[in-house]
């Protein structure tokens, strides 16, 4: 559809149906035009074959009675085109469906022979459930045939609220119930953290004051496992530096002994005097050494004491020393994190019990919101509780003057109200009862209409909508039960309502299928043993003959012709 068609839309229109080995139909490809569109043909000829096909493809139930006998499987293809603001791309968007708003939606579904189904959106694969949720939102039928439309008493209420227009209402009901879900969800959590918040603070209190005995610094882990290491082989240090100490001569018998041989020499190099032999060289460089010797051997020995003196630990330390290393440990293993993080976890323990500790404030805060907020939402729920009563009013009314026309001048149509839960559109159930015979209770519509009745109920219903209606539309057997001048009245209606969306009819009403913009006949064939449906479109040249053919039978007069003529033209 090109541009300017798709603007004018109001909604959503079915641009085309195809439709492959359903029941009697071997093979099938139509397009339709907006307006009013009639289905006409004999009896049994297979028009509620075709809406179960539209059906299969829009997501109504569906089962392998589908599927024409000798094949594999039944397929149904159906393409809408929708105005850019449909609510069907908002639904695509949300499940990632990839989408383009200036060309067609195509739903398609497939029944295999064993009753394996599936779906899908613009080729791409998809759950029923989706289709189905789709298929609402693009269609409806009215009648006998389909579960949704007037049959689904959840879609009353949306269309009570397409009448009343009262979206300043909606808006506030939905507005508040965003903040009262909020709320709720808060004080929820709030409720929930103050029921174990006992056992919590029991536990958080215990941690705290542990890690706080424990007083875990940074670093001292490493600090403490080198200190260990290092009062582990103290001990045998020690041993070594005292065998080294005896070895010097604690005494002072080393020295003694380098003094004597210092002594002697010093008498040799007397006796030599101030000779420079090489000989007497030799005891003065002697001399020299045992000089050196006897003083490094005082330094050594000074140097091992201290050593050793570093060396020896207090009784106990080592124990100590890992006594708070291996507290350290198992209080990390307690709390499954590193010995660095005990610090960081005391830190936390105590903004748990902070957070703990104002629970009971902030229950009391988040209570006080959340009490305004329901008062906001059941104030807003109210004005639209009020709104929808006095549309349903209006609504009630517009339909039971829909309904004389009709021929059903004594029934009786009422908007019935019931308390429903918190939602983001109110606090209502809204269903439509019915009354089709003087005397007889007011009931359920889809208990108590019979088919035909149930389409003129809808088409009363939706005239008094029209310019509401957001879908495509089909009536099946509107007319059933009825002729002449009530037939017209059927026909107006539907070509009226046709002015603000596409409407389809199934009717053997000639005075309605006068009405119609387009017209295609349905006709079932025998050859051999082999049954088949098809679909024809009536050319507009066509459609004078094809109405008097209804009006007249088999054998169409003059009189029938002139008849068709002015149905058509009335």
């Amino acid at each position: 559809m090109d541009a300017p068609q798709r603007t004018a839309l109001l909604g959503v229109m079915l641009s085309g149906l195809s439709v492959r080995n359903v029941v009697l139909i071997e093979l099938l490809d139509l397009e339709f035009n907006k307006g009013l569109t009639a289905l006409t043909g004999e009896t049994g000829a297979g028009k509620s074959i075709l809406l179960d096909a539209l059906g299969m493809a829009t997501g109504a139930r569906s089962d392998r009675g589908l599927v024409r006998a000798g094949t594999d499987k039944a397929q149904c293809t159906a393409s809408f085109t929708l105005n850019e603001n449909h609510d069907a791309w908002g639904m695509l968007a949300a499940q990632d469906i990839d989408y383009d708003v200036s060309e067609d939606l195509t739903l398609r579904r497939t029944v295999n022979v064993d009753g394996r189904s599936r779906a899908f959106v613009n080729d791409q694969p998809v759950s029923v459930k989706l289709l189905s949720a789709l298929g609402t939102k693009l269609l409806e039928v009215h009648g006998q045939h389909d579960g949704r439309g007037l049959l689904d008493s959840t879609t009353h209420i949306t269309m009570l609220d397409q009448f009343g227009g009262y979206t300043r209402e909606l808006a506030d009901v939905k507005t508040a119930h965003i903040g009262r879900q909020e709320t709720k969800r808060e004080l929820d959590g709030l409720l929930a953290l103050q029921a174990k918040a006992g056992e919590d603070r029991e536990f958080l209190e215990h941690s705290i004051g542990e890690l706080d005995r424990l007083d875990p610094r940074e670093g001292e882990e490493e600090t403490l496992a080198e200190e260990r290491r290092f009062l582990q082989g103290a001990e045998g240090a020690l041993t070594e530096l005292s065998a080294a100490e005896d070895a010097l001569g604690e005494d002072g018998a080393f020295e003694a002994r380098l003094s004597t041989a210092l002594a002697g020499i010093e008498r040799l190099r007397a006796k030599f005097g101030d000779s420079e032999t090489a000989a007497v060289r030799a005891l003065q460089t002697a001399s020299e050494a045992l000089e050196r010797a006897m003083l490094e051997t005082q330094d050594a020995r000074q140097a091992v004491s201290v050593a050793a003196q570093s060396f020896d630990v207090e009784p106990g330390k080592l124990e100590g020393t890992e006594k708070r290393l291996f507290a350290l440990r198992a209080a990390a293993r307690k709390y499954n994190i590193p010995v660095m993080a005990l610090a960081e976890k005391r830190t936390s323990f105590s903004e748990e019990l902070a957070a703990i500790d104002g629970v009971v404030m902030n229950i009391e805060k988040t209570r006080k919101r959340a009490e305004k907020a329901k008062a906001a939402y059941d104030k807003a729920a109210t004005a639209l509780t009020r709104a929808r009563i006095s549309a349903a009013k209006t609504l009630d009314a517009s339909v039971a003057v829909e309904l004389p026309p009709l021929k059903m001048e004594r029934a009786q149509f009422k908007t019935d109200f019931s308390a429903a839960p918190e939602s983001a559109s109110g606090v209502d159930q809204v269903r439509f009862l019915v009354s089709t015979n003087p005397g007889t209770a007011i009931g359920p519509l889809d208990k108590i209409a019979s088919g035909g009745e149930m389409a003129r109920f809808a088409l009363a219903i939706k005239v008094a909508l029209a310019g509401q209606n957001n879908a495509v539309m089909v009536f099946d057997e509107v007319d059933q039960g009825v002729g002449g001048a009530v037939a017209a009245a059927v026909g107006k209606r539907l070509a009226r309502l046709s002015e603000h969306a596409q409407v389809f009819t199934v009717t053997h009403s000639p005075q309605v299928a006068a009405c119609a913009n387009g017209q295609f006949r349905i006709e079932k064939r025998s050859v051999g043993e082999s049954t088949t449906t098809s679909v024809k479109r009536i050319l507009d040249s066509e459609r004078e003959e094809e109405i008097a053919r209804m009006l007249a039978g088999e054998t169409i007069t003059q009189e029938a012709r002139a008849a068709a003529r002015q149905l058509m033209a009335s």
